[in-house]
């Protein structure tokens, strides 16, 4: 795997942990979930969050778990995506959402090559 997907997966696995403990710990995350529409998936979305990133750092040496957590994420900020936009967010509330989507299917494709797929 080229070293701008390490870097890429390292940024990942480290902002996925932090948001995910975020989302269990931080009152302000109560309030955003309520904004989502989504109060009852905050600490479910915590622990997937967290366990892909987790799942990111073991994947630097089992590649297929590398590339279920990517997908994961890929998949979690789609949703994300247009969880922001059916509440009417704009654009560019949405972009971080997006640039992560993109981001980990980059790690996700980078991993599906390097396990031979």
């Amino acid at each position: 795997m080229h070293s701008a997907a390490q870097i890429a997966q390292i940024f990942s696995l480290v902002s996925f942990g932090a948001y995910g403990a975020g989302c269990i710990l931080s009152k302000r995350m109560v309030g955003e979930f309520e904004r989502y529409r989504m109060p009852s998936y905050r600490v479910l979305t915590g622990w997937l969050q967290m366990a892909a990133s987790a799942g990111l750092a073991l994947g630097f040496y089992v590649r297929p778990i590398a590339l279920a957590s990517s997908g994961g994420l890929a998949l979690m900020m789609f949703v994300a995506v247009v969880v922001r936009l059916k509440i009417q967010d704009s654009w560019v509330a949405a972009l971080p959402a997006f640039s992560f989507c993109l981001l980990n299917l980059y790690i996700f494709l980078q991993n599906y090559e390097a396990c031979g797929f």
